[in-house]
């Protein structure tokens, strides 16, 4: 079977299970799991910010990352189609008590001026905005990369306004391997980040939420709260750490290969190969004789796995588990179906 659906769906591999097998264990609530403080300040060095902390999940590691720059009532801006506030089941909302409001989805094209004029200071009966939220890479976007000269400016935007910056960068990685931007050059636009050891990756669990000291205190505290205090979870910790360490650089096979499906399957007009540029290959079925649960059914059966995002959006995500002879049968099974 050729599962295309996610990149979390990966396992790990041999020498990450070694390295999970052999970590130095404490209790994390305490403070006192070493590899966990370990992973914590590499994430953090690694993106030129004072401190990080581990947390189970990516969609808790940007609920803590917003309730840390939006207090309770006042209001976050993002995209209509970011994932904090379209697959986060409204954590925002229930748990944080934050209003949001959205710009049109446009995946990683965005307007910082757009945005600008969307920011509402505090005034009579009006909900004041505080923070701005982007995604990179962008999800639903296809993978885009938002280039650094628009977060730069972005940031300008934020600063002039007096608001606070998040990245939900669970995919921060494959936009470092495709633009070649420092992580470093990231971290500094930001005041908080979070970003994924279980996707592109391919550690089994975790992310992490970046910010100054200060935040970070916070952050554990509202981890807390949230469920996320973990005990001996140095095992897992060590896992992204062996990920850090060996599974950046060939997230660069994965692009080449999500461009070898998008090449392949351009001339059916379901996806503009070109724009392709991560390891996310959006098929747009829209003008095609096939909806995307029949053409979901019709690969599955054939030992290809997609994930159906809508009645006519199927999303396709190249990682560590797809190799070329996985593209290769991928390639077969869907030029078929879409002729």
């Amino acid at each position: 079977m050729v599962d295309l659906r996610s990149d979390t769906v990966t396992r790990p591999t041999p020498r990450m299970r070694e390295a999970m097998a052999a970590a130095e264990v404490g209790d994390d609530v305490y403070g006192e799991d070493p590899t966990i403080n370990a992973l914590q300040a590499e994430v953090a060095a690694l993106f030129g910010h004072e401190a990080a902390l581990f947390t189970p999940t990516g969609s808790m590691a940007n609920q803590i990352a917003i309730q840390l720059v939006v207090p309770p009532a006042e209001e976050l801006l993002c995209d209509a189609d970011a994932h904090v506030v379209t697959y986060e089941v409204g954590a925002a909302a229930a748990i944080g008590g934050v209003s949001s409001r959205t710009w049109p989805a446009r995946g990683a094209d965005l307007d910082p001026d757009e945005i600008a004029a969307m920011i509402r200071p505090e005034g009579y009966h009006a909900v004041p905005t505080r923070a701005i939220a982007v995604e990179q890479t962008h999800n639903r976007g296809g993978g885009g990369v938002i280039p650094l000269a628009t977060l730069e400016r972005l940031r300008s935007v934020a600063d002039d306004a007096g608001l606070a910056l998040h990245c939900d960068g669970a995919r921060i990685w494959h936009a470092h391997v495709a633009d070649q931007v420092p992580l470093a050059a990231y971290g500094r636009l930001f005041d908080t980040l979070s970003v994924c050891l279980s996707k592109g990756l391919g550690a089994p669990v975790g992310s992490v939420v970046i910010g100054s000291a200060e935040k970070i205190e916070k952050a554990r505290w509202i981890r807390k709260r949230m469920g996320g205090g973990m005990r001996q979870a140095g095992v897992l910790a060590a896992a992204g750490q062996y990920a850090l360490r060996h599974h950046i650089a060939r997230l660069g096979d994965d692009h080449a290969r999500a461009a070898r499906l998008a090449s392949a399957l351009a001339p059916f007009g379901v996806v503009d190969a070109e724009a392709v540029r991560t390891n996310i290959v959006p098929l747009d079925l829209t003008k095609a004789s096939i909806d995307a649960p029949s053409l979901g059914a019709a690969a599955r059966a054939e030992g290809v796995l997609v994930s159906v995002m809508g009645p006519r959006l199927v999303r396709l995500v190249t990682h560590l588990d797809v190799d070329d002879a996985g593209i290769v049968k991928a390639i077969d099974v869907l030029t078929r179906i879409l002729s």
